[in-house]
């Protein structure tokens, strides 16, 4: 039977190109060079994601205001502040030697769409027409500009200590996040933790957080972002050829989802796998020579400084032993139905002025080593996702910027590696633990080698695994500061010891692994609670002791854990603790500023040393204290489980209350569109923040990030390659594509990454046919002044 075909001409493409779309909404893209692959791509994400890629590009550059009203100038103005600004031949040279090639091609394919969808409103998205405005065209330009969009580190924590240590003991900080190495807090000379606002961030977060549409929706808060990855050498898999995993972690409410699966393929050029749907190339995935994944490494790659103001003008700021201005840009925001609105905008010598306060004479800016030249989020992977060896994989690391991640490396020649990448700053006189005075005294010498960041080659165990974990070996230096703020380490040592015990690893095996539940903190937990003198008929204790701390969707013991754990345990440990502290008058004003009552996330870290290590933390008699604890705080969840589900407990189930839902952005604003396009589930969700299955909630049970995307490559045998990507590909609201691996996705499930042309053509559902359009005019990119209405 013919497959069902389309065909377009594309102004700028050399030779004739094709898109075979398979069954799962994966594009395959076949060219007669690299360049036309990215022509097609950029064409081909235009086609499925068009208003995600359009809605990233306004977000970024700062032109929502433009089509979504004056509501979001202050939102605007904050990401122009943190645009980059440096010279852009440098910024392209930076990425590799013909970046700059392979982003244009990828824009005049968006363009060529973008221009089709304009004159076709039947090509044009749901989004665009219901809210009456057109995408925009593109410069390559975007693409480098853009800065907030990535993953950055570590300017919240240190914000969060300094106001920690502004208003308690030193003692409460410890309790509110554990540093790693460890190491005591100097508050560097010259800062007065006084000075420093509660909302000092907030410019910096309409920056880079989502906006919120709808008066109904809370605000956007600061969902855990990590990830999984690992590789198993030949000797520990069932086929003798190396495997590697990769689950990165991001926001899992989102239609469409964060990540697009796609396959470009050209003479001397084939690679599979996931990106960003607004960027050229893949990150995550193989080229049939080699394969790759990543997780965040989170380098230090961020300071607040401080700053003195003249009092007899503002805009200058001290710096060594003199006033210096702040530079000062003009720029016009262009509202929708209303007048451009003019800003200004405010730099140091470091970076984006974020707050100031005449009154008491302070300005704030952030120096961010993502404004450096080639530290557009992913844009790196241009060089490594075409490499052919180890060698080359490392070259091509030396030049990765952001975010920091650990990479993972195998090839069918059975070599598997590790290395870390992202440009790590030099602080010779502090340790970036805390903001800095901005007045010449703290100052960035430079940044470290790639060279000098670690890694390890084909180790004896058999097994490489990163988790976001605390991972610097042993000897590295203590005076290279990457980092203090590292995720908890427990997903990690779940998937050491599931690699440890096995000796014949099937990527089944790994995709299982994906999706495991077991909680190594809940284990911790109740063996602890096991060793108190807890009397044995405690209501609710039976049913946990006597569970495995799976935290299956289906089970009533981890519905029990999580609610008192959460919600019970937590913060009567942290309230015992901080009472010997700061005095019973002030432990709720210090609870609220250590812990947030709708994290259910937070890590286990602090908890575990107050069960397992407490010292004289909760008084001279510490198992007293915790068997009260544990007395007063099991029947008070077992209660609220019982006015949430019912007394009867085998009716209980941790998916009744833990769901995945993903839904659009805009569900608030498009009231025309059926519901059932804008959301997809709920579904049940096993799991926790703390489990390899990760799946982070919030105040409501809700999954607020985890895996969307999934992969799972055999090394050698491409075609046998697995993955996820939900909740569907498309981004096109009502197409088949757009929410139909949700469900797979939720159980666990995969699908075959197939990658030889005989393979995709097997499993084959539609055909696009590109063809060169020599009539076809280039249009320039860049802001386009019709893209504001339609009518218009």
């Amino acid at each position: 039977m013919a497959l069902p075909t389309q065909q377009f001409a594309l102004s700028g493409l050399e030779e004739p190109a094709e898109i075979i779309v398979d069954r799962w909404g994966v594009p395959h893209i076949y060219a007669r060079s690299t360049y036309d692959a990215f022509r097609a791509q950029g064409f081909n994400a235009a086609r499925d994601r068009l208003w995600q890629i359009d809605f990233w590009r306004r977000r970024g550059l700062g032109q929502l205001a433009e089509v979504f009203g004056a509501g979001y100038v202050e939102r605007d103005r904050a990401a122009r502040l943190f645009l980059y600004r440096g010279d852009l031949h440098g910024e392209w040279l930076a990425y590799g030697s013909d970046t700059k090639r392979a982003c244009t091609a990828f824009v005049e394919g968006v363009n060529a769409f973008v221009r089709l969808a304009r004159d076709d409103a039947g090509l044009l998205p749901a989004e665009f027409r219901e809210l009456g405005y057109l995408p925009a065209f593109w410069s390559p330009a975007d693409v480098a500009r853009i800065r907030s969009h990535g993953l950055f580190y570590n300017l919240r924590e240190e914000v969060a200590r300094a106001l920690t240590l502004r208003d308690f003991r030193p003692e409460v900080e410890e309790l509110r996040r554990r540093r790693e190495p460890a190491r005591e807090l100097t508050v560097p000379d010259g800062l007065d933790l006084s000075l420093i606002p509660d909302d000092v961030l907030r410019v910096y977060d309409l920056a880079i957080l989502p906006p919120v549409f709808g008066p109904a929706e809370p605000p956007p808060g600061v969902s855990p972002e990590g990830s999984n990855n690992w590789v198993v050498a030949g000797p520990r898999t069932a086929t003798g050829r190396p495997m590697l995993a990769n689950d990165p972690h991001r926001a899992a409410a989102e239609l469409p989802g964060l990540r697009y699966l796609a396959h470009l393929s050209a003479p001397g050029f084939d690679v599979i796998g996931a990106g960003e749907p607004a960027l050229p190339g893949i990150s995550i995935g193989h080229n049939g020579r080699i394969a790759f994944g990543l997780t965040i490494f989170p380098i230090d790659q961020e300071d607040l400084y401080v700053y003195r103001t003249n009092p007899a003008n503002p805009r200058e700021y001290r710096y060594r032993d003199r006033w210096e201005p702040m530079r000062r840009e003009h720029a016009e925001i262009p509202v929708r139905d209303a007048p451009p609105i003019e800003v200004e905008l405010l730099f140091t010598r470091h970076g984006p002025v974020i707050y100031t306060d005449e009154q008491r004479g302070t300005a704030f800016a952030v120096r961010a080593a993502w404004l450096e030249a080639g530290m557009a989020p992913y844009l790196g992977s241009m060089d490594y996702m075409r490499a052919r060896d180890w060698d080359e994989f490392l070259a091509a690391l030396n030049r990765w910027g952001s975010p920091p991640e650990n990479q993972v490396y195998a090839d069918p020649a059975g070599n598997i590696g590790w290395k870390t990448g992202g440009l790590t700053p030099i602080r010779p006189n502090w340790d970036g633990t805390l903001p800095v005075p901005g007045d010449g005294r703290y100052e960035w010498a430079g940044f470290y080698d790639g060279d000098e960041l670690p890694g390890e080659l084909n180790p004896e165990r058999g097994f490489l695994v990163t988790a976001n974990e605390m991972n610097l070996p042993d000897g590295f230096p203590p005076d290279r500061h990457v980092t203090y703020d590292w995720h908890a380490p427990y997903r990690r040592h779940r998937i050491d010891e599931v690699l440890d015990a096995s000796t014949a690893a099937t990527l089944a095996d790994l995709v299982a692994l994906q999706s495991d539940f077991v909680s190594v903190p809940a284990r911790r937990i109740l063996a602890r609670v096991a060793s108190l003198p807890v009397p044995a008929e405690l209501d609710g204790l039976r049913l946990l002791l006597d569970w495995d701390a799976d935290l299956r969707a289906d089970s009533a013991a981890a519905a029990l854990f999580e609610v008192w754990y959460r919600r019970h345990l937590r913060p009567a440990l942290l309230s015992t603790a901080l009472e010997r502290l700061v005095g019973v008058d002030r432990v709720t004003e210090a609870l609220g500023r250590i812990w947030r009552a709708e994290d259910g996330s937070a890590d286990a870290r602090i908890d575990l040393e107050l069960l397992e290590n407490p010292g004289t933390r909760l008084g001279a008699d510490p198992e007293l204290v915790l068997r009260d604890i544990v007395v007063a705080t099991l029947p008070a969840a077992v209660a609220e489980l019982e006015q949430v589900m019912g007394p009867d407990r085998a009716a209980w189930s941790w998916g009744r209350l833990h769901v995945a839902r993903a839904a659009h952005p805009l569900r608030a604003l498009l009231a025309a569109v059926p519901g059932e396009q804008l959301v997809a589930g709920p579904v049940p969700r096993g799991g926790s923040g703390d489990t390899v299955g990760s799946t982070a909630y919030g105040a409501d049970y809700q999954q607020t990030s985890g895996s969307t995307f999934r992969i799972a490559i055999d090394v050698g045998d491409w075609d046998a390659s697995l993955a996820m990507n939900a909740p569907g590909q498309s981004g096109r609201l009502g197409d088949p594509h757009s929410v139909d691996l949700f469900e797979q996705w939720a159980s666990g499930s995969a699908f075959p990454l197939v990658y030889s042309r005989d393979r995709v053509e097997q499993v084959a559902e539609q055909v696009i046919t590109l063809t060169p359009d020599p009539a076809g005019a280039r249009r320039p990119g860049g802001h386009d002044p019709v893209a504001g209405n339609l009518g218009k």
